[in-house]
């Protein structure tokens, strides 16, 4: 009677574990993520979606897929990756940083894309206003207040005149930048001086054509120049030129002050957008996002490198002051 019984109990257990792997495989989600190059601002976003995801309950491993690759800066990488991802058919596509951006959008009109770490979405050409899209893209931008940019340079450089900005004309982000930079400066009878980086290989030639034209230099999230932030400290050393960056991770670096967004923080605020589009959501009913957070960081030895003195009252008013 035990043998007859132990029998039916094992088919029902087998067929239980039989169907055990097809049930995980319904419940596993799958997220591509894609960024235009790896430094560390666009590694803190990667990271922070990843995290993002997790706390809303998609965790490597368990019930999430998840891939990453960098376009190594090159645009062409990019579109390349983009139609790779595509065809894999995940959940959602996360792209980091605009030209990644651009690739994935232009390369499908059905896999929900979730953009992160972009300036401006509109002039991208990502989304047509920062209103739910009614398509396959939302996200999150790092769009930064360009007039208290302008006030930490006053702070570090209070006699400023000239305001010198490397950055990669074929980046849209830095191209808007730039041209509200002209605006702005010359609304204070300050000017901009331009060179442009068209490779990252351009940076540090870039700031030497700078010497003796400009009183400081300031740099914004532009991938180019990030990812060479260090060629760019070098020149501000060797002729003692002020570096003022928007990214907190340039400080850590050799600016001498960023006023700029925890790019941890955003990835994570995106990891959030992602879990919803997992959860169910559309990705055209969710309104793109930015954020109001915003951290001063502070680099008291590079400033004497370049040849200035931060305010006392800077360095206290600072999240970090790096030593």
């Amino acid at each position: 009677m035990k043998s007859l019984t132990w029998a039916p109990l094992s088919a029902l257990a087998l067929a239980a574990a039989a169907l055990a792997p097809a049930t995980h495989a319904a419940d596993m989600k799958s997220v591509a993520v894609t960024a235009i190059v790896e430094h560390p601002a666009l590694d803190a976003v990667r990271d922070g979606v990843k995290d993002g995801l997790k706390a809303a309950g998609f965790e490597e491993g368990k019930n999430l897929k998840w891939q990453y690759q960098s376009a190594q800066g090159n645009t062409g990488t990019a579109a390349q990756i983009a139609r790779k991802f595509v065809g894999d058919k995940p959940d959602a596509i996360v792209a980091i940083a605009t030209p990644s951006a651009q690739a994935v959008i232009a390369a499908t009109k059905n896999v929900p894309v979730v953009f992160s770490a972009v300036t401006d979405p509109v002039a991208a050409k990502l989304v047509k206003n920062w209103e739910p899209s009614k398509n396959n893209v939302t996200g999150v931008s790092d769009l930064l207040a360009l007039d208290k940019q302008i006030d930490l340079i006053k702070q570090v450089v209070p006699n400023a005149k000239r305001v010198g900005m490397v950055y990669n004309p074929g980046e849209a982000n830095s191209v808007v930048v730039v041209k509200e930079m002209k605006d702005l400066l010359s609304k204070q009878g300050m000017t901009l001086v331009e060179a442009s980086a068209p490779r990252s290989v351009d940076v540090g030639s870039a700031a030497r054509s700078l010497v003796g034209k400009v009183d400081v230099i300031y740099t914004n999230t532009d991938n180019n120049v990030v990812s060479s932030y260090e060629s760019l400290v070098k020149v501000g050393q060797e002729a003692k030129l002020p570096l003022i960056a928007s990214d907190t991770d340039s400080v850590k670096r050799g600016a001498i002050a960023a006023l700029g967004i925890n790019y941890r923080d955003l990835g994570e605020q995106t990891g959030r957008m992602v879990a919803r589009i997992l959860k169910g959501e559309n990705p055209g009913d969710i309104k793109p996002e930015t954020t109001t957070k915003m951290e001063l960081f502070v680099n008291p030895g590079a400033a004497e490198k370049q040849g200035v003195k931060l305010p006392e009252a800077l360095v206290k008013s600072a999240a970090q002051v790096v030593q």
